[in-house]
């Protein structure tokens, strides 16, 4: 076994992939994916392209360990991992199959409709996280967002999606809004509503009723005067502990609101 072929092993374990999952993502076939893993066959530069972007790393980076930060997904929990100790990220309560669940519901209820692309769909997520935590002190996804100028963005999203698309839970679909080239999710299957508790239900659609009609620009425009988006340096994380200080109309918590 090559030292790639170790490193390519090493990671697809330690995100609980199986090797027929990884192998569809990298588009050959089972034994390929073993030869590949043994050794015994060559990367094309292709298919290198492909591995690095699976795991969220850089091509040099696959053949070299340990030089940039990767993000694992495993089936209980999310974690988004730096190489540097300090600024590791574990966010609590982060749930694969929640974050699955949520995301078909959502793709259920408005991911037909013709505004609804992959940047309308980070900020719906965004505000169902942050809208919950600041009602009931607790998450609900417990997702990573990280600020960049298009506005809040769901750091698990891609690697889950490509989960989700490789067990055929939803398809992916190049589109257009207008002029403007969109990417759309379809779902392939309904929620499993038992990973939602009536409250979390509650503020998912009260998301989805206010916000679902905007198209990328609105909503994006939307996001940025919320104050975790606002107090948040580019680039950083956005702290959850930041919505007790919003301000209408983005505040969705009352005084005479129940935290439990």
């Amino acid at each position: 076994m090559t030292n790639l072929g170790r490193r390519i092993k090493e990671m697809r374990e330690k995100a609980e992939l199986s090797q027929e999952t990884l192998a569809k993502l990298l588009g050959v076939s089972r034994p390929t994916l073993s030869l590949i893993e043994n050794g015994e066959r060559k990367l094309s530069a292709e298919e290198s392209k492909k591995v690095a972007d699976i795991f969220g790393i850089s091509i040099d980076s696959l053949f070299e360990e340990k030089k940039e930060p990767l993000f694992i997904i495993k089936e209980t929990r999310a974690e988004y991992r730096r190489t540097e100790p300090e600024i590791r990220l574990d966010i609590p309560q982060k749930n694969f199959k929640k974050f699955k669940e949520v995301l078909l519901y959502v793709l259920n209820k408005v991911g037909a409709k013709p505004n609804i692309g992959e940047t309308v769909i980070y900020k719906l997520l965004y505000f169902i996280d942050f809208d919950y935590y600041e009602r009931y002190e607790e998450q609900l996804i417990g997702a990573t967002y990280k600020k960049n100028i298009h506005g809040p963005t769901p750091m698990e999203f891609r690697k889950i999606t490509e989960r989700m698309i490789a067990d055929e839970e939803i398809i992916k679909v190049p589109d257009k809004y207008f002029s403007y080239p969109q990417t759309k999710y379809l779902p392939k299957r309904g929620p499993d509503l038992s990973c939602l508790n009536a409250r979390e239900k509650a503020t998912i659609d009260n998301v989805l009723d206010r916000l679902s009609e905007m198209n990328a620009r609105q909503i994006s425009d939307y996001s940025h005067q919320d104050v975790p988006w606002l107090t948040t340096d580019e680039g950083k994380i956005i702290p959850y502990e930041a919505v007790f200080y919003r301000t209408p109309p983005y505040s969705q918590r009352n005084d005479d609101d129940p935290v439990s």
